[in-house]
């Protein structure tokens, strides 16, 4: 007995001593980045991003993501960096999937580098920040012009390490401004609030789509349509021209159709035709531009760390399209609509703002509840990243397909994030919502709402985020104030098998609502059976045909909605022409 003990102890040492020796072989790995003196010869600050892909198939900056085929990122934050300077990623790097660059199996791989460039911005409230700006892009890191990136290039990464040498010596362009058309008109305006929160000059955007007869009917002033979403190029889907009968056919994973470019090219068509027709109302569109340094739009609400951005569009930017484009600028002539993010900032924006609009169409908005944030109650769960469990750990699921599959947790969204950017700087989904919800930090940026490493809530963060971003909870707190202001402007679609699990915190939202009296709040709640990200209240078309027709699909509940409460001396006359 005690030799086959002293035997597995020289065994149990031996796989020790080999463990060891294994893991000190990998920690030599090391890529040692910089910039090219020819991009520029001043410091540089930012995130320093490295991309690493089993393929060729695109960049590696294009291949990180959350879904199973995502390659492999790692983050540093640079500051002062020099072009004879090397920043180093080591095993000390933040990395996802793989955390460790010392677990990334040996094997061919492509890698890039690229950089996030900061700039220093002091804020109205004493503090300074670093960020990256939007230059035009929609606050996408991978496109930002001026951002620094390096050619891919194939290495062999070994059980010995090594140390390997990446320099940027390559920018992305700027990008060119879309021009006017005869219906489609381009404004920029500085907006003075933001710009004082800022404490730089600050741009609001917007395209402007222009009712037919626009220039015939110089005495018509028309309603307001709001597109919320995400940070819009042009005004898309519209197209003057038939679809392209020499487009190659393309595939759509997401909704599984082929030839998908060729129906977008096709609905495109249809809707520059039914909105010329005799018979189609007369109105303006727009489609806002609010990107920030923190993402492609600013949720369309007042905050602590993005600035009044709910403000200067209600009372900067949409005032001066209407006055430039002959809106009847009126709050029962104004309407929002839109999906997700647009979906979250339509109803928002009625409900912070409910004089100014005279109804929403909130289509799979972003969390309304937050006992339902995605798939975390902010204000029982104690960690978002698993399920509370004595023994087990359970990953809390982020995305999922519409019969249940996921393939995406909590974690490995917020970790890809992680890379990205510390201090919400990611550019990303879940940065932003804490960007605009939390409060400002000492530091100047937003407190977190739970650790991104660990996922541990911060209960006094989900307190505050409650009492001034909960549209259900203030929805409920304020409604005797609310109610009579509301009744009949509140819609909401979602598909009941949502892939971010938005449909949850709408079933709290439609049981608060359906239980309103004093009065009933007369609005409309709608779910799409099997439905995925982003159905948006029509039950008769699949959800690659619906999410094409916002422009016009809510129309019809429009004029009814304007024929039931426009004042008595309403100019319901001019624009019916």
């Amino acid at each position: 007995m005690k030799n086959n003990v002293n035997s597995l102890i020289i065994i149990l040492i031996a796989y020790i001593i080999s463990s060891c020796g294994h893991q000190g072989d990998n920690s030599n790995l090391k890529f040692q980045v910089g910039f090219s003196s020819e991009l520029s010869a001043q410091a540089q600050d930012g995130r320093l991003v490295l991309l690493i892909s089993n393929n060729d198939e695109s960049e590696p900056r294009f291949q990180l993501s959350d879904g199973l085929n995502t390659q492999l990122g790692y983050g540093l934050d640079v500051e002062g960096l020099k072009p004879t300077d090397r920043a180093v990623f080591d095993g000390s790097a933040f990395g996802y999937p793989i955390e460790n660059l010392n677990d990334i199996p040996p094997g061919e791989y492509y890698v890039q580098a690229i950089l996030n460039r900061y700039e220093t911005f002091n804020l109205s409230t004493g503090h300074t920040v670093k960020l990256p700006p939007d230059k035009g892009e929609g606050q996408q890191w991978n496109r930002k012009p001026g951002n620094f990136y390096s050619t891919p290039q194939q290495v062999s990464i070994t059980e010995n390490g090594g140390t390997l040498e990446i320099v940027m010596d390559q920018v992305i362009p700027e990008i060119e401004e879309p021009e006017d058309t005869e219906l489609i008109k381009h404004i920029k305006i500085r907006s003075e609030r933001l710009s004082k929160f800022w404490g730089t000059d600050v741009y609001l955007g917007a395209h402007v789509l222009l009712p037919k007869g626009f220039d015939d009917h110089p005495d018509a002033r028309y309603p307001l349509m709001i597109f919320h979403g995400h940070f819009p190029r042009d005004f898309g889907g519209f197209r003057t021209d038939p679809p392209d009968p020499n487009l190659e056919p393309d595939y759509s994973a997401r909704f599984d159709v082929k030839g998908y470019n060729l129906i977008q090219q096709q609905e495109a068509y249809d809707f520059y035709r039914r909105w010329t027709s005799d018979d189609f109302p007369r109105m303006l569109i727009i489609k806002i531009q609010h990107a920030n340094p923190y993402y492609d739009d600013s949720y369309a609400v007042n905050s602590a760390n993005i600035g009044p951005y709910g403000d200067a569009i209600t009372y900067e930017l949409i005032p001066h399209i209407e006055n430039e484009f002959r809106g009847i600028g009126e709050g029962w002539a104004r309407f929002l609509y839109g999906g997700s993010t647009g979906g979250w900032e339509a109803l928002a924006a009625q409900v912070m703002y409910p004089k100014e609009y005279n109804g929403c169409f909130a289509a799979c908005p972003d969390p309304i509840d937050f006992r339902a944030y995605c798939a975390v109650n902010l204000y029982e769960d104690k960690n978002a990243y698993y399920y509370e469990s004595d023994f087990k750990q359970t990953l809390t699921p982020g995305h999922r397909d519409y019969l249940g599959k996921v393939d995406a947790s909590l974690r490995d969204m917020s970790w890809r994030e992680l890379v990205l950017g510390t201090k919400s700087r990611s550019g990303q989904q879940w940065d932003i919502w804490e960007a605009v919800y939390s409060p400002q930090g000492d530091d100047g940026y937003p407190q977190r709402i739970w650790d991104k490493r660990t996922g541990v809530i911060n209960k006094e963060v989900a307190e505050y985020w409650k009492e001034n971003y909960d549209l259900r909870h203030i929805l409920e707190r304020d409604w005797d104030k609310l109610g009579l202001e509301l009744q009949g402007k509140i819609h909401i679609y979602c598909g009941d098998m949502d892939n971010y699990y938005l449909n949850n915190a709408v079933y709290l939202m439609e049981e608060f609502l359906e239980n309103t009296k004093d009065p009933y709040y007369d609005g409309e709640v709608d779910y799409g059976d099997r439905a995925e990200h982003c159905w948006n209240g029509d039950q008769e078309n699949p959800n690659h045909i619906s999410r094409l027709r916002y422009n016009t699909m809510y129309v019809p509940k429009i004029l009814k909605r304007i024929e039931e409460s426009a004042p008595e001396d309403a100019d319901l006359k001019s624009w019916r022409y």
